[in-house]
């Protein structure tokens, strides 16, 4: 027999580890589609994000800004597919996860580049809604074809 609040207590856990993997794919989703303006409500404020050895960003608008300008181009076509997540929460409104990727992107006319990386996130709780806190980017392999014209 279960205590009494337990069965609520992990039916909520389920509940955000699964809004959780919700807001993980609205922000795959939001790069993909070039959907700068709902991307704001996938981060904190004052949101971190490492996207690798020299793109360390601070704050919402930094974050969104970079990814506009380095995938906001109608030139650059992008596909995010995330998997395997390993969420653990933390607290009554932490979190953090950890996804593996395989992105492709092709930047027209002529470079494609595929991508096999590691996501580790934090995520908080605000006004009862998961956000990102921080994001970091391991990447494990890159691969770049230059085609010929």
């Amino acid at each position: 027999m279960n205590p009494p609040g337990e069965i609520e207590t992990r039916v909520r856990r389920l509940e955000d580890i699964e809004a959780i993997k919700k807001l993980k794919a609205r922000y795959w989703r939001c790069v993909d589609r070039k959907l700068w303006d709902e991307m704001r409500d996938v981060f904190t404020e004052d949101a971190t994000a490492d996207y690798g050895p020299d793109i360390k960003l601070k704050g919402r608008q930094a974050i969104i800004d970079f990814l506009k300008g380095s995938l906001g181009a109608d030139t650059v076509i992008t596909s995010h597919v995330g998997q395997r997540p390993e969420i653990e929460l933390t607290g009554e409104s932490t979190a953090t996860g950890m996804w593996w990727l395989n992105d492709y992107i092709v930047m027209q006319p002529n470079v494609r580049r595929r991508g096999y990386a590691y996501y580790e996130d934090e995520y908080v709780k605000q006004e009862g809604r998961w956000k990102k806190k921080s994001t970091r980017v391991v990447t494990v392999l890159e691969e770049w074809d230059m085609l010929k014209r």
